[in-house]
């Protein structure tokens, strides 16, 4: 697997990294781990120190599947950390990592993961062993909880307003996959991006900070196509730093205000002639979250919508 780079970004990520890296190393021995503190705020540096060294002691308990703890300390082979000077948003943070991954001339690919996954012992394997021949490469994305339920395994795009959607959101774990030539995107939360492809279409765009940088990144793809690994299954917790939706619960202001005003730069960008759709979608949006009481949801999603300083 010396030719699997693997990326994670992580802000405020204390309460989920040690789990989310357990099992990305006991699944992914030889791969070029690194991992990118995007200038957290919360103890995210002193717990990877804690834990790479093993001064804390850590076990994984209570996973979605049976993990034996890697040996620690870890070598300066097994892993890679680097600090970001201040906090650029996900795609400054997948960048910084790229680069670094991209350094080595034996990887011709590099897994962007989320700090909040779990991976399972083939997942790995089977990014590393696909054919080349593609841009970006989605596998199926399950809720940690209930685990049993599909998150995505690629993306939609209503070019009118900007809306994303997640093929097979909500269907049980063994539902057929969805084909790629459905898919827009490739979720941000396990996406394999080939060098052929970082190399022709550049690095993540920053302007967006945070949701819609591998919507943005999927459109300059050219003729390599989006692919799909059935046997790349991960499992996401789903918004532990930023409080993104579940099947159970609304995004959090933080999560809306991101998502609407990275929903309108990406249509001044790709589709300005959607932009008064979409402006009225997100119109309704507030509304719906004013009539329902949830105020801050819907001043946040206003605010967005307007791309004016978020609320406090």
């Amino acid at each position: 697997m010396n030719n699997l780079g693997v990326v994670v970004v992580a802000y405020n990520a204390a309460d989920v990294i040690r789990d989310c890296l357990e099992t990305l190393l006991a699944a992914s021995a030889d791969a070029k781990v690194v991992v990118v503190n995007n200038a957290s705020t919360d103890n995210t540096a002193q717990v990877l120190e804690d834990w790479r060294t093993g001064h804390d002691g850590y076990q994984p308990d209570a996973l979605p599947f049976a993990v034996i703890a890697v040996s620690k300390p870890l070598r300066s082979t097994d892993l890679t950390i680097i600090d970001a000077p201040h906090n650029g948003g996900f795609a400054a943070g997948v960048n910084i990592g790229l680069k670094h991954c991209l350094a080595d001339p034996h990887v011709d690919r590099v897994w962007v993961v989320n700090p909040d996954t779990l991976t399972p012992s083939g997942t790995p394997q089977a990014i590393a062993e696909a054919p080349a021949d593609f841009a970006l490469m989605g596998g199926r994305i399950l809720y940690a909880a209930p685990p049993h339920r599909i998150q995505i395994d690629g993306g939609t795009i209503d070019r009118w307003t900007g809306v994303t959607g997640n093929l097979n959101l909500g269907a049980p774990c063994d539902a057929a996959p969805s084909a790629p030539h459905d898919m827009a995107f490739i979720s941000g939360a396990s996406m394999v991006a080939s060098r052929r492809f970082i190399e022709a279409a550049g690095p993540m765009s920053e302007c967006y900070f945070l949701y819609y940088e591998e919507v943005d990144w999927a459109l300059k793809r050219g003729n390599l196509p989006l692919t799909y690994c059935r046997e790349a299954v991960v499992y996401h917790h789903a918004g532990t730093a930023i409080g993104s939706p579940t099947l159970d619960a609304l995004p959090s202001p933080f999560s809306a205000y991101y998502k609407h005003r990275a929903r309108m730069m990406f249509l001044r960008r790709h589709f300005p002639a959607s932009m008064p759709v979409g402006y009225l979608y997100g119109l309704a949006k507030t509304a719906q979250s004013f009539l329902k009481g949830h105020l801050a949801l819907g001043w946040a999603i206003l605010c967005g919508l307007h791309g004016v300083r978020p609320p406090r």
